[in-house]
């Protein structure tokens, strides 16, 4: 869904940040990936941009030396850009890692069979891969990230040299998508020892010339959580009743532990808060944004944060209090690349005059050329109160006509 330049601006002038996208331009191809379109557009939701990613090649092999920890790439390597990414964030690309989620295929090649082949199955196997295809000299695995897949492939890579066997392997989103990243990798760089992938629409390769150990790695504290707390909660229960809060709870819990692999920490009964570690970043996006649409659904919003750390993930939710608007915003904030980005779940009233911009043009530009003769006039024959009346009709019947 495309929506018009006036609802973004609309957004802006209420958030002060820009917005990249409201809705999505993501083709679904089956029934779960319709339905996840359907409410990024039936809901309006906004992806906006709170602090703009700087993408280049340098930032591209920092973030992913601290994804893959320095532990797991080696001092003697280089890195190449094979096709350079664009310094923007595309949100179809992000709804596809949030709707499909980060699930990834290795493709690897050795030149001649050799005994490595059954070794690198093994090491698969052991790292919760599954192989889909296996001959003498390739194996197409899949893994459960890209992380994941480039980290082990760099161990191949490793293993070949010392055993005088040069190893190409490659990350793609299919099986298919990573033999052809091969291929390029070897039309670009020829036969060597190395890693292709894509990051943030951008090709890269790591190529190794002389064999390395690497370092013994630490397994990292660092996870994926995320914050959840309702906003101005107090209201609600006084509202609603504490019962409904608690069932309200209880529903985004199950379905965080259900649905989305998550291991929801520090809930206490009747509280309005709580903290839940995920498998994966996309998990935790996902998550965040249901619980934003069951909450509004049930006349509530949330704020949310998601981090590599409990704090991290809480401090990401408090940026929904420091962006001015006219009412608290229901956020979900999240790192993307070296920026900050936050999925907004626009009210019903905002949603209403969304639709009005994008849908009913020829409406709006009618009321606005009514009132304009109207105020014209009044304010011509000493009347101005006429106009602010006018005004005021316009908007009530803009809004429920």
């Amino acid at each position: 869904m495309s929506k018009s330049s006036l609802s973004k601006l609309l957004i802006k002038l209420l958030t002060k940040h820009d917005v990249i996208s409201i809705g999505t331009k993501y083709f679904p191809t089956n029934p779960m990936e319709s339905e996840y379109v359907e409410l990024f557009n039936y809901t309006q939701t906004a992806l906006i941009e709170i602090e703009k990613a700087n993408i280049t090649t340098d930032s591209i092999f920092q973030n992913l030396l601290r994804d893959l920890g320095e532990n797991n790439i080696p001092e003697n390597h280089n890195f190449y850009e094979l096709k350079a990414a664009e310094n923007k964030i595309e949100e179809y690309a992000l709804v596809s890692n949030i709707i499909m989620g980060s699930d990834r295929y290795l493709f690897v090649e050795l030149p001649q069979p050799s005994s490595l082949i059954n070794m690198f199955t093994s090491i698969i196997l052991e790292e919760k891969g599954e192989i889909v295809e296996k001959s003498s000299t390739e194996i197409i695995a899949k893994l459960n990230s890209k992380n994941d897949a480039i980290k082990i492939a760099i161990r191949f890579v490793g293993i070949g040299l010392k055993n005088n066997i040069p190893i190409s392997a490659a990350v793609g989103m299919t099986g298919a998508a990573a033999i052809e990243r091969s291929i390029n990798f070897t039309k670009e760089i020829g036969n060597f020892p190395g890693v292709a992938f894509t990051k943030l629409g951008g090709e890269y390769a790591i190529v190794f010339d002389a064999p390395f150990s690497l370092k013994e790695s630490k397994s990292s504290e660092l996870q994926n959580y995320l914050f959840i707390d309702i906003i101005d909660s107090t209201k609600f229960i006084d509202k609603h009743g504490r019962d409904y809060l608690v069932e309200l709870m209880n529903g985004i819990k199950h379905f965080i532990e259900t649905e989305c692999e998550g291991e929801v920490e520090g809930y206490r009964e009747g509280g309005d808060d709580f903290i839940a570690r995920f498998p994966s970043k996309d998990l935790a996006i996902r998550a965040g944004l249901d619980s934003a649409w069951f909450a509004l659904n049930n006349n509530v919003k949330i704020r949310s944060g998601i981090g590599k750390s409990r704090r991290e993930a809480g401090e990401r939710a408090q940026i929904a209090d420091n962006i001015n608007s006219y009412s608290p915003l229901s956020l979900v904030v999240f790192e993307l690349a070296n920026g900050l980005y936050g999925y907004n779940v626009p009210s019903e009233f905002l949603r209403t005059i969304i639709n009005l911009f994008d849908n009913q043009k020829a409406k709006l530009f009618g009321i606005f050329l009514i009132v304009f003769i109207i105020s014209y006039f009044a304010s011509i024959l000493g009347y101005p109160l006429f106009g602010f009346a006018a005004v005021l009709i316009a908007v009530i019947y803009a809004l429920f006509a």
